[in-house]
């Protein structure tokens, strides 16, 4: 009985969810017009303390959901469009982030996530740390925050697909 209280309930209510903010003003990335409203993410941490990483998977789950504005992350950067780089680049990941770079798809957008991705934050000058990821590949997008929050990320994937 309680079960069909409930169902007369939610069809009584019907869907209730925020709505979605004002369309991007523009693209953030002169590449990105050629993703036609849908980027493929491959998310590849350079070496970072996994703050980014927290707030990524905030961006990608059910309260801000990036997915319903075209993005989706893969597993694999042959199907991807873009990277999502967070963290400073160490040692040990700069040949490794190189190769993922090659192996993207034309255009190979990079968005670097995080103060330690744009300018190696707080580990900067550290012996296995490299420097930040413009010095290994080309950056297209930043996104600032230590860690940046889920909403900037979001922002900033909506940049790319213009939705």
């Amino acid at each position: 009985m309680a079960v069909f209280k409930l169902w007369r309930k939610i069809r009584r209510t019907g869907r209730t969810a925020e709505p979605a903010p004002p369309h991007p003003a523009g693209s953030s990335c002169p590449k990105a017009a050629a993703l036609s409203g849908s980027v493929q993410v491959r998310h590849v941490d350079a070496g970072s303390c996994n703050g980014c990483e927290i707030e990524i998977g905030s961006a990608f789950g059910p309260v801000y959901d990036v997915e319903r504005y075209g993005a989706r992350l893969v597993a694999s950067p042959r199907h991807a469009d873009a990277l999502l780089v967070t963290g400073p680049v160490t040692r040990n990941m700069a040949a490794a982030l190189r190769r993922t770079f090659e192996a993207v798809s034309e255009p190979r957008i990079v968005v670097a996530v995080g103060d330690c991705a744009i300018d190696a934050g707080e580990f900067a000058g550290g012996y296995g740390v490299q420097g930040p990821v413009a010095d290994v590949v080309p950056v297209d997008v930043q996104v600032p925050g230590c860690p940046p929050e889920p909403a900037a990320i979001v922002a900033a994937l909506r940049g790319l697909t213009g939705r």
